[in-house]
């Protein structure tokens, strides 16, 4: 089914990978070293996946959950419903001045169900009311940072438990923090917030009301927010490169992220322009700001990035790293403890690579006892031979030492005899032995 020509873009890689060991094959196969690449003759069907995954995504539903975190009087209730180009937030009442506020912030969650072309979208928007409005903010973020994490214990409770087939997914996959347009830097508050939130959830800053501003203004604000963000280490959302990206959509996204912090405006209602025609904004005496034009605010990528391009990847990223460090750390809080090579993805490749280290080790360690044995067993040898010789020399010499007496006496003997004297009886000696 595969033709014999391997794809021109990676002509040095191997055509087949083969092994007598089907363990061995399998783990060479998953090299991405030696991917075999081809190229087929006909249709067989498999690039028909994504639109099973679209037909199943379509089926099933979407759902995102954005919490919207800033003071009152911003333009959080009006941004959203300009975003989704829908009334989720229902007109606010006018309280009177002698109403007692609440003395902390409160968590209003509101869910919607939107529906664009037969793509049906579960939207939960959550408000922080009477964040930032007391004189005293210490702590304020508290109830916030509890309610983002309530909803990842929420999400951890059901993934315990033996049916996991219905989770409903409630954690937050976005922070829009919404910055007061004061044209000089972040204030305390805002740093300490995003300082509390940028390790759980996507935090993407924007500044309300920018009309309030003017371009200039605006490009200097911007600039100073991102380096209070860089000198406080804080970690706002930036969209994911991929390799088969092309290039319009790198473009399109490089575009996207320079205008971070996004200097946004929200109306929800239509005004007439200068020259007859309806759009979404807001009159002045001076003009009209228009929402959807990029040339006025960043709304339309701000919408682009939220919903049209990176929702998935924030969903995706809330899973992948923020939702799982935090189970990390709470299960490991809990005491339980799990070996790290479990689910670890191996390069076999590099697992061949340390499993030959070990061996080489194992090898240079056992030739390394075979050393320091042989060695002690030749100074044992050696120390036994230098006994056995000294022994042999001690014999030796008591030998040679008897034969010289022996000698003598021999020697008087016949010294006697010549002599004529006559030779005395002696006891009879016994002769040496070599014994």
């Amino acid at each position: 089914m595969a033709s014999n020509g391997a794809s021109p873009t990676a002509p040095t890689l191997p055509q087949t990978v083969s092994s007598s060991n089907p363990k061995v094959a399998a783990q060479a196969a998953s090299d991405m070293r030696n991917i075999v690449r081809r190229k087929l003759t006909g249709y067989v069907g498999f690039a028909n996946l994504p639109n099973q995954w679209h037909r199943k995504s379509v089926r099933k539903g979407f759902n995102f959950n954005v919490m919207v975190v800033g003071e009152s009087g911003l333009g959080k209730s009006t941004l959203v419903n300009t975003l989704f180009n829908t009334s989720l937030y229902p007109p606010k009442e006018r309280k009177p001045p002698s109403l007692d506020l609440a003395k902390s912030v409160s968590i209003q969650s509101i869910s919607a169900d939107i529906e664009e072309n037969g793509v049906r979208l579960r939207l939960t928007v959550v408000d922080t009311p009477g964040f930032g409005d007391f004189i005293n903010n210490d702590e304020s973020w508290d109830p916030i940072v509890k309610n983002i994490e309530q909803r990842f214990d929420a999400y951890l409770d059901a993934e315990n438990k033996v049916n996991r087939m219905n989770i409903v997914d409630n954690r937050i996959h976005a922070v829009v923090f919404f910055i007061q347009p004061t044209g000089h830097s972040l204030k305390p508050l805002d740093v300490e917030v995003m300082r509390k939130l940028h390790t759980k959830v996507n935090l993407i800053p924007v500044i309300a009301k920018s009309d309030t501003l003017t371009d200039e203004e605006i490009t200097a604000f911007k600039h100073r927010i991102l380096a209070d963000i860089s000198h406080h280490q804080i970690q706002i959302f930036e969209g994911p490169r991929y390799e088969l990206d092309d290039d319009e959509t790198i473009a399109e996204n490089t575009e996207i992220m320079s205008k971070v912090p996004f200097a946004v405006v929200g109306a929800n209602y239509e005004v007439t322009t200068a020259d007859g025609r309806k759009v979404r904004g807001r009159r002045y005496p001076w003009g009209v700001i228009e929402v959807d034009n990029e040339e006025h605010c960043d709304f339309v990528k701000l919408r682009q990035m939220l919903i049209r391009t990176h929702m998935e990847e924030l969903k995706e990223n809330t899973n992948n790293f923020l939702y799982e460090n935090y189970r990390s750390d709470k299960l490991a809080a809990m005491g339980v403890q799990q070996d790290s090579s479990v689910f670890k993805e191996v390069n076999p490749a590099v697992k061949q690579e340390e499993e030959r280290s070990l061996h080489e080790a194992k090898l240079q360690k056992m030739e390394m006892e075979m050393k320091m044995v042989f060695q002690q067993k030749v100074a044992e040898k050696e120390s036994k031979l230098r006994q056995s010789e000294e022994e042999l020399y001690a014999r030796h010499r008591e030998m040679k030492e008897q034969l010289d007496r022996q000698r003598a006496e021999l020697e008087e003997k016949k010294t006697r005899i010549e002599q004529g004297r006559p030779i005395e009886k002696e006891t009879k000696r016994k002769g040496f032995s070599l014994r």
